[in-house]
This record gives structure tokens, sequence and C-alpha cells, in this order.
């Protein structure tokens, strides 16, 4: 692999540092995305970005692209994780549902929904975990049924833990339509604003107080049938193509973890004990998150070559869902031995108005504890390795 970029990509990546250097906020500018007006501000950030067309790099030019490639996004990831850029709070929509749409939407779905995605006007949640079907999504209980009329359906469930649920304009999920079907058949994947008469959202507080998820509940909601994402009885083929995002190359880029390894190394240069009985366990600790974040960018290139190709992206999502969650919790778990009990001390609010909260290392620790869970617990990623990639039998 030839891991040295062509000229006109260096160019795109000095484009990229100098314009994310004079636009990026400044540290504790924006509030926790997960509450009501940190959400806003995130979301005029993603409109900054989408005005100078940086929100989506890889996008065509008429959805506010720029048409570039698969290289030129993961550049632009390293830079933008390099400046410090904000979480972004349209991710379910920019890296799981717009790769799905490019995929199996429509020409007119593709115009009505990826431009005000793109700048932050309309907001995703992801709704495919319910009660009864967290990781196991082919045992959803959801429901849709013909409208009277014939031209719609109506749609009635829960669904749970829905990512940006609180404050969300759009909702996408797989709903089931053919009751008598198999598991992983009869499902369709819907379109659902949230402000539709019979949608109910009651936000979940986290342990912090914040409400970064919420519970959808659906009571005969009415949705038009070019609010079906693929075909009818397709949902399950749609929803893996969204899944494969999730866990493959979108959702994560390997600049996060870079980022988050660099910043180990230097804590561990300026906190180690060279002379402490556990020094040399710390530092194989160290040692390793730094080797797997490597070797995740390395992995990632090669993946994205591929892509590049012509390939695409099958159940191998799962062996790198189970690496980057692995890594992203073994890098936090190493920082927080290098503090010790000083990672457990909160840092006041800058604005003097609300509660502490947890310094960066035990955020990004309590955070990528969940990242074992989410986008399919590792469990069943392991399983879908085990019997999809090295062909054993099903337990």
């Amino acid at each position: 692999m030839d891991l040295t970029f062509p000229p006109a990509q260096e160019a795109f990546r000095t484009e990229a540092r100098a314009w994310l250097e004079a636009h990026v906020p400044a540290p504790g500018t924006l509030a926790s995305l997960d509450t009501a007006e940190g959400f806003e501000q995130h979301r005029a950030w993603e409109r900054t970005m989408f005005e100078d067309r940086w929100s989506v790099v890889s996008w065509p030019a008429q959805y506010g692209g720029r048409d570039v490639g698969i290289f030129e996004w993961l550049i632009f990831e390293e830079e933008y994780y390099r400046a410090g850029g904000p979480r972004r709070v349209s991710q379910n929509g920019v890296f799981l549902l717009a790769p799905t749409m490019f995929e199996h939407a429509t020409p007119a779905q593709k115009a009505r929904y990826l431009p005000p995605m793109a700048a932050g006007d309309e907001i995703w949640c992801q709704g495919w975990s319910e009660p009864d079907a967290g990781s196991d999504l082919a045992g959803i209980r959801s429901r849709a049924t013909p409208n009277a009329s014939g031209d719609g359906w109506v749609l009635d469930g829960q669904k749970t833990w829905c990512s940006r649920g609180a404050f969300a304009e759009w909702c996408f999920g797989i709903f089931r339509t053919d009751p008598g079907a198999e598991r992983h058949r009869g499902l369709t994947y819907f379109l659902v604003p949230m402000d539709a008469p019979g949608v109910t959202v009651r936000p979940i507080s986290q342990l912090d107080g914040e409400t970064g998820f919420a519970e959808v509940f659906f009571e005969g909601v009415e949705v038009a049938d070019d609010q079906i994402l693929g075909s009818v009885g397709e949902g399950w083929t749609v929803a893996m193509s969204t899944a494969g995002s999730e866990r493959g190359l979108s959702l994560r880029s390997p600049a996060r973890y870079s980022e988050a390894a660099g910043r180990l190394i230097d804590l561990y240069a300026a906190r180690a004990d060279g002379d402490g009985p556990q020094a040399g366990r710390i530092a194989d600790d160290v040692a390793r998150a730094y080797i797997d974040a490597e070797a995740y960018k390395l992995h990632t290139y090669w993946t994205a070559s591929k892509v590049a190709d012509g390939h695409s992206v099958g159940p191998e999502a799962s062996c790198n869902k189970i690496f980057w969650s692995e890594t992203d919790l073994a890098i936090h778990t190493a920082a927080l031995q290098l503090l010790g009990p000083e990672a457990e001390l909160l840092d006041p609010d800058p604005s003097g108005e609300g509660q502490a909260q947890p310094g960066p290392w035990l955020d990004g620790y309590l955070f990528a504890l969940a990242g074992p869970i989410y986008a399919g617990t590792n469990e069943i990623q392991r399983n879908v390795v085990a019997e999809r990639l090295l062909g054993l039998p099903r337990g």
C-alpha cells in the first residue's frame, strides 16, 4: 500500500487545515450537544461548515459536497480532529443515513433529504432498537400497516435509545410490514418526521442529567409511500447498508483514535512514574493502545483502497467495529491509569452556571464504555465474524 498522498490531496489537506484553524470554535465554547442549547450551537456549526462546503466533502456538489473521494474525506477527518472540531450533531444523517440513501434512495428522495441534512437544517435520529429488540434487530415488533386509501402506511410501536432523538427533526427506522414473514423478511425502512401527529418523544436522562437519547412512541402515525427507503419488504437489506456504515468506514474514522492516542502519549510523557510498581504494565498498555490506533488507521486506508476500486464492505465491518470500540476503551483506560485518583475530579462549568463535568479523559472513558454495545454489541459482532467470515456453524 502506498501511504503517500499525491500533490492534489496534499493541497486539499492544506486548504482544509487553514479553514479549520480559522473557524473551529475554541474549546469550551459550545455547550454539550445533549442539551437543547448545545444542540442548537452544534447545529449552527454544521451550517458554518456547509456554507463553505466542508460539512460533507465527499458528496456530489449538487447536495452540498465537493465531489472528492473517500481519501479526501479521511484527510478532512484527520484535520478535523487535529483542529479539535466539535462532535458532529448531524452524524446519524451524514455518516449513517446518507450512504444508505446514495445506494437505495430515488433521485427525488436524494434531492429532498440530502441538502438540509448537510446544512444541519434537519437532524436525524435512529429508530432501530426496541425494548425487546436491541442488537437483535430482526426481532422488532413495531409495525406498519397500509392505510385505508392504499397510498401510505400507519406506524405503531416503540423505539428506544434513539440517539439525538430528544431534539431531532426526522427519524429513520425499520417497521414490520408483513407480520407473517420470517424474522429477517417483511421489514420496511421508513423516514418519519418527528413532528407528525401520533409521534411522542420522551427524552432519556443520562447519569449527568443530559438527554442524549430518547424513547419514541408511534401511535397511528401516517406516512406516505415516498417516505419508504428502498422497497416494501426489503428493509433488512437497506438496514444492513446502514449497519455497514455504522460498523465500517463512516461512523468512526481513524482520526478519532489517532488523535486520542497522540494525547495519551503526551500524558504518559508528563505523568509516567518510571520507578512505580506498575510502571512497566502501564507502559505496555500505552504502547499497545497507540499501536492499535495506528493499526486501525492502516486498516481503514486499506479498506478505503478496496472501496475506491469498486469493492463493498461486507460482514468484515463487524471485525472493524469490534476493533475500534475496544481500541477506544483501551486508550481511555490507559489514560485513567496514568491519572490515578485525579481522573475522578470534575471540571467546573466555565460559565459558572451549570454543574461540574467530567474532564476530557473521564468523559471519553465513560463514552467508550458504550462502544462495545452500540452499533450492535460486540458479542453479536463476534457471532457474525464466526458464521459469515470463518464459516463456523451456528451455536
